[in-house]
């Protein structure tokens, strides 16, 4: 029966996945609540779960670095692209709790439309991290981070149009402190999505 010291290197793929996998269900979760209304204790903690998940494996990646030897590109990236998915979701549980300590519960359109981006941004970012697998046909993980980059523009041009009328129209000096950190807050998670995106790009571009 052969043995083989070396390690394996599908591990390290198979956390970025999980890692992916609990951002989507961090996304998802963002959008039911802010599409619905119904931010409640129960929905924060559910979002802090999530988190806390998120961080085990995080932990995981960083334990397994430390004792592996050959790792499947650069010991650098591995550590950077499981900081960076770990802060997109650490920044939506803190939105979450934000909102639901500064007593949001209305329905925002703006926000809805702000959520649906987010979601979609980090889909796109999954569909990069699983194409890490395939270092041989990079495209379609290339085609997933372009449209990440795509998304983080997008949500720029909101975030300001959003803001410019809120500045406008809002009367209320704390409604506008409140609704004012959370669209910047989302259109953060937005810029953490990107900085993943150029993590893989650069995995990538090493490995060429």
């Amino acid at each position: 029966m052969a043995f083989s010291f070396l390690p394996k290197e599908s591990n390290f793929f198979i956390l970025f996945n999980k890692q992916a996998a609990h951002a989507v269900q961090a996304a998802e979760l963002f959008k039911q609540f802010t599409t619905s209304g119904g931010l409640d204790q129960e929905t924060v903690q559910k979002m802090r779960t999530i988190e806390h998940q998120a961080d085990e494996i995080a932990h995981d990646i960083m334990d397994r670095l430390n004792k592996t030897f050959i790792t499947p590109f650069d010991r650098e990236d591995i550590h950077e692209l499981a900081c960076s998915m770990d802060d997109v979701i650490d920044m939506l549980y803190t939105i979450a709790n934000r909102m639901y300590v500064y007593k949001i519960k209305n329905v925002d359109t703006d926000l809805v439309e702000f959520a649906a981006i987010i979601d979609k941004s980090v889909r796109a970012l999954a569909k990069a991290i699983e194409g890490l697998q395939n270092s041989k046909n990079p495209q379609c993980a290339l085609d997933a981070c372009i449209e990440v980059n795509r998304l983080e523009n997008v949500g720029d041009t909101m975030r300001d149009a959003i803001l410019g009328r809120l500045f406008e129209t809002a009367t209320d000096p704390i409604f506008l402190i409140k609704w004012k950190e959370i669209y910047q807050f989302a259109e953060t998670v937005l810029d953490m999505c990107e900085d993943v995106a150029h993590v893989v790009e650069s995995i990538f571009v090493k490995q060429a």
